[in-house]
């Protein structure tokens, strides 16, 4: 999720994709492992989800009353608090997911509730970074 994040925003400031530049640049990215770090907030319990979630919805709304477009990649297994959130901010809410092993899965929800509307779906399972960059970009910068 954060390397989808990030290379989308690598690919703005390469320039390399003209309508990104136009539509992102200077974009500031909230990812969920850095906030936990710089909060030094490593409860993975249901309240320490939550908090982490609320935190990046606050910075991200500050940022975004700024003018700044923002970019949030976390794991918010909650759909009611993503909902909550959707209802009172422009949000395009991607449910980036797999079946694949990769080492983190200790960290996460065990009860993940996807969304069930107004999302894009991607799974990552057999397909690239770059497609799922360019799957985005299709979805909702075209």
């Amino acid at each position: 999720m954060a390397e989808i994040s990030q290379r989308l925003l690598e690919r703005v400031a390469a320039g390399r994709l003209l309508l990104l530049l136009e539509k992102l640049d200077g974009a500031f990215h909230i990812d969920g492992d850095d906030l936990r770090g710089l909060v030094h907030n490593v409860d993975y319990s249901e309240q320490g989800r939550i908090s982490n979630i609320r935190m990046a919805q606050s910075i991200a709304m500050f940022l975004d009353n700024k003018g700044l477009d923002v970019v949030v990649s976390l794991v918010a297994p909650y759909r009611w608090l993503r909902e909550e959130f959707k209802v009172r901010h422009t949000v395009n809410e991607i449910y980036l997911h797999t079946t694949e092993k990769r080492g983190k899965e200790k960290f996460f929800a065990k009860d993940y509730e996807p969304p069930q509307e107004n999302f894009l779906d991607v799974d990552t399972t057999n397909i690239s970074v770059e497609a799922c960059i360019d799957r985005i970009v299709e979805e909702f910068l075209a």
